[in-house]
């Protein structure tokens, strides 16, 4: 596919100046953020028009940093589509591209069930979609360099009111480069040197609702925690295992879901150039953080259910006569744990019926908006 491409750089500064000491104090310099814009075909000309007027100087004053952005025409997927296929998409050509972020603008909709959405986010990818068509006809020219300017600010997981120096600092994160070493130390740099931007991305990523997209995977771990919880051998495990056997357990139980999540899905990238080792790192990083801290939150669901579990359904005289203890809140809680654990392994089961589609929308796709921006001022209209 052909692509046409405009460049334009912020007011606030350019890569060549934010990088040359010439310019600037080393310790105050600030790298330059690359945000790729990719425009469907169908996209209109005053729109494009708006773009590139506004972007730059709207990303300047809301996030004060070196911003360019490059305009390309792209459709990136042909029709039918979804905003999981976009979002792939968007990622590949900012990773060919060496985009720091990427917003789509598509005439394709967006959905989530039966709702229409009006934009879509990856923070673990650095995509943004936004559906052209699901804003009306009325001022979409004025709305929607603002909109993309929000979409960018909910990829780095920033608010309006957030400190302009962890701004800059975010900034600086996203757009940094990584020496040449390989294998863990090179991983181990990109981590470190870039922990709040990698928080961020895991925290607006919201991880803890990756379970509830995992229907299958649910109710096999509901249905295990049942079947379990009446064992009088699970009883007997529980009284058998000790602390660090318990947590143990319960660790191995976890990471079972998530392997199973990741690998399943193949959700775990390779660099496929150099540039792109950086990018890939960090993607792996937040996926993983974010699929393990989403069957953190499924354990700890079956958990909370479980011991309400046990103190209906595990008879006290019954518990006593088998294991020869008495069973208190403590022997409540043991037999919880070990009940949750294995729920949560039967879940990893479920991980494994769900279709990919389902297990990568459900890992790191957020849904941004569901209604068209309110209309701007007059005085701001284009």
């Amino acid at each position: 596919m052909t692509r046409d491409e405009l460049d334009l750089t912020s007011d606030h500064g350019s890569r060549a100046d934010a990088a040359s000491p010439s310019h600037a104090d080393p310790a105050a310099v600030q790298r330059e953020v690359v945000l790729g814009v990719a425009l469907s075909p169908h996209v209109t000309e005053g729109l494009r028009t708006a773009l590139a007027q506004q972007l730059s100087g709207l990303l300047g004053d809301r996030m004060p940093g070196h911003w360019r952005v490059e305009l390309v025409d792209d459709a990136l997927v042909r029709p039918p589509a979804d905003g999981l296929d976009l979002l792939e998409a968007a990622r590949d050509v900012m990773l060919e591209r060496d985009w720091d972020l990427v917003v789509a603008l598509t005439d394709l909709p967006l959905k989530a069930g039966r709702r229409v959405l009006v934009t879509q986010a990856s923070p673990v990818h650095g995509v943004g979609l936004v559906s052209v068509p699901a804003l009306g006809g009325a001022r979409t020219r004025s709305r929607v360099p603002a909109l993309v300017v929000d979409l960018v600010a909910s990829l780095l997981d920033l608010d309006e009111d957030d400190d302009p120096d962890l701004v800059r600092q975010r900034l600086d994160q996203l757009s940094s480069d990584t020496g040449e070493d390989d294998g863990l130390q090179f991983t181990a740099r990109v981590l470190g040197g870039n922990l709040r931007l990698l928080l961020g991305m895991v925290r607006a990523n919201r991880p803890w609702r990756l379970a509830a997209g995992l229907t299958k995977s649910l109710s096999i771990a509901a249905a295990t925690g049942l079947l379990t919880l009446v064992s009088s051998d699970l009883w007997l495990l529980s009284e058998g295992y000790g602390p660090t056997q318990l947590a143990v357990l319960a660790a191995l139980s976890v990471a079972a879901v998530a392997g199973t999540l990741v690998i399943g899905a193949q959700l775990w990238e390779r660099p496929r150039a150099r540039r792109e080792r950086r990018q890939v790192a960090l993607f792996n990083a937040a996926t993983l953080a974010t699929v393990v801290i989403g069957v953190m939150t499924l354990f700890a669901a079956l958990f909370v259910i479980s011991v309400l579990g046990a103190l209906v359904l595990v008879d006290a005289d019954v518990y006593a006569a088998l294991t020869g203890h008495a069973l208190g809140f403590p022997e409540y809680l043991r037999v919880a744990l070990v009940t949750a654990s294995l729920a949560t392994v039967g879940g990893a089961l479920g991980a494994g019926l769900e279709s990919d589609d389902a297990v990568r929308g459900a890992a790191y796709t957020q849904l941004a908006s569901t209604e068209a921006p309110a209309e701007p001022r007059a005085d701001n209209a284009a």
